[in-house]
């Protein structure tokens, strides 16, 4: 009696072993999904403009993004081992702005990571979008900062109406930076920093991993999203012509491209556990089956299912 009282708790617990790797393994395949293979992996746009709009100014900014408990910049684009440093340099004409963040690799090569994009669009309103470089993203990647507000489905025209958020485009006017860089005395940022010579307070620091960068950047994304539309139009026209790059990035980034195909060879797991029971005994079978999912530059992957049975012993 005491063994039969036993074996729904001994039951119970073998579940649970055998359940914690599936979400284990589940976790590392979402990782894997939103990692590209490309060097933009290692810096997170959500996670830049998040920071710029903490900062006072784009030498403030300059600041926070080479400090390493910001886990913004995790770029080792020359692959010495060490953090790139990011310098920041304003272009700007008229009321608009191209703030341009740039790793330097030697004394003789930067490469333009991203730049912010800046317009003003009336008195007292102005809009904003980092623009990823194409050389570390695999194409133009745009992200923007987003708010939510309610809206109604349609189904329902009563008091009791269900209300879906949207998400509307952020006026940038009321961020402190935004504010800075449009006063009269605004003196235009450029960065004095360059190979070998770096400010006083900055050491590099090792790269972390991908799985722990990861995790560090995800609650970034809770205010901003990477959108598929590019609204800054003529402050990218500012910047365009005086875009730099690094001839070994870009052929870097251009073969891991080519070697990922047409669909970006990405794809998201998703992963269903099914338990059954005979009177012979009780039968455990998996299925995984793997989706196509659109990653972050729009990739799409295939769809497969496997099923695997493991008998039980007899009682």
């Amino acid at each position: 009696m005491k063994t039969l009282k036993f074996l729904p708790i001994a039951a119970a617990f073998l579940l649970a072993l055998v359940a914690f790797p599936l979400t284990a393994q589940e976790e590392a395949e979402e990782m894997e999904m939103d990692s590209t293979g490309l060097p933009g992996d290692h810096f997170s746009l959500e996670a830049a403009i998040e920071l710029f709009k903490k900062s006072e100014s784009p030498e403030d900014f300059e600041k926070r993004l080479n400090s390493e408990n910001s886990d913004v910049n995790n770029l080792d684009l020359n692959e010495d081992g060490k953090i790139d440093y990011i310098r920041v340099e304003d272009r700007n004409s008229g009321d608009v702005h191209a703030l341009v963040l740039q790793a330097v690799m030697s004394e003789n090569e930067v490469q333009d990571v991203a730049v912010i994009e800046i317009e003003k669009t009336g008195e007292e309103t102005a809009i904003l979008q980092i623009v990823g470089d194409e050389d570390l993203y695999g194409e133009q990647t745009f992200a923007e900062p987003f708010e939510e507000e309610a809206a109604s489905n349609g189904r329902n025209k009563g008091p009791q109406a269900q209300r879906a958020p949207v998400r509307i485009v952020v006026n940038v006017w009321v961020w402190r930076p935004v504010r800075f860089m449009y006063a009269p005395a605004y003196r235009v940022w450029v960065s004095p920093w360059r190979w070998g010579l770096y400010p006083t307070w900055w050491r590099p620091w090792r790269p972390h991993p991908w799985a722990v960068y990861h995790v560090r950047v995800r609650p970034y994304r809770a205010h901003c999203h990477v959108v598929h539309v590019h609204r800054v139009h003529r402050a990218h026209a500012v910047y365009a012509p005086h875009r730099r790059h690094s001839t070994v990035v870009h052929t870097r980034t251009t073969t891991v491209v080519k070697a990922r195909g047409p669909h970006g060879g990405k794809v998201a797991a998703k992963r269903t556990t099914t338990t059954t029971k005979t009177r012979n005994g009780r039968v455990k079978e998996t299925k995984t089956t793997t989706v196509g999912k659109k990653g972050r530059n729009g990739n799409v992957g295939v769809k497969k299912t496997t099923t695997t049975k493991t008998r039980g012993r007899r009682h």
